[in-house]
């Protein structure tokens, strides 16, 4: 096994056994979905978002690809495709960082100090220029609207395939097969 992908293997479990729920993709390390909260004391907080990570083959000395799926309102995040425009993450990556921060430190960072002069949405950094008051509010909209848990849990159960039904599941599967026979 090489470096890079001991590395990526070590910073997916590091992330795991934090505090956030990661659902891998086609069972592999290189794409997965990461629940992420947003940050007390913030507009954002409450809002919970999936958000999409894909390791590049030369990670961690290539920075991570991290996007929304579910929509936010924030100067620094392309509205349709969910791509984050943070500097860390973009330019100045460094092996030294790990998934942790991405999801600890930056993404928060992110959320808290939005940085109207580089934006992907210009509409979110005009408003926030203009009017600072209705940004705020436009920023909750959106949390009540895009981002409550129960539409994180929804979209990863639409996303699981039948062979991952809890026993709960199976249980009221067998009820809706006509002619089999109850247990």
């Amino acid at each position: 096994m090489s470096s890079p992908s001991k590395r990526r293997d070590m910073d997916l479990m590091k992330l795991m056994m934090s505090d956030y729920k990661v659902e891998t993709i086609n069972d592999g390390m290189q794409e997965f979905f990461v629940e992420f909260h947003g940050p007390k004391d913030s507009p954002y907080q409450g809002g919970v978002w999936k958000v999409r990570v894909e390791l590049p083959d030369a990670y961690p000395y290539k920075s991570p690809s991290i996007g929304f799926v579910n929509k936010i309102f924030h100067p620094n995040v392309d509205e349709v495709s969910g791509s984050v425009c943070l500097d860390v993450i973009n330019q100045t990556w460094s092996p030294m960082f790990d998934l942790v921060n991405v999801f600890e430190v930056f993404l928060p960072q992110l959320l808290l100090y939005p940085n109207a002069s580089d934006p992907l949405n210009g509409d979110a950094a005009a408003l926030m220029i203009r009017d600072h008051a209705t940004y705020e509010q436009r920023v909750k909209e959106y949390c009540e609207k895009y981002a409550k848990p129960e539409d994180v849990g929804a979209a990863q159960e639409e996303s699981s395939s039948d062979d991952e039904l809890s026993e709960d599941d199976y249980a009221s599967s067998d009820d809706a097969i006509v002619g089999q026979p109850d247990p």
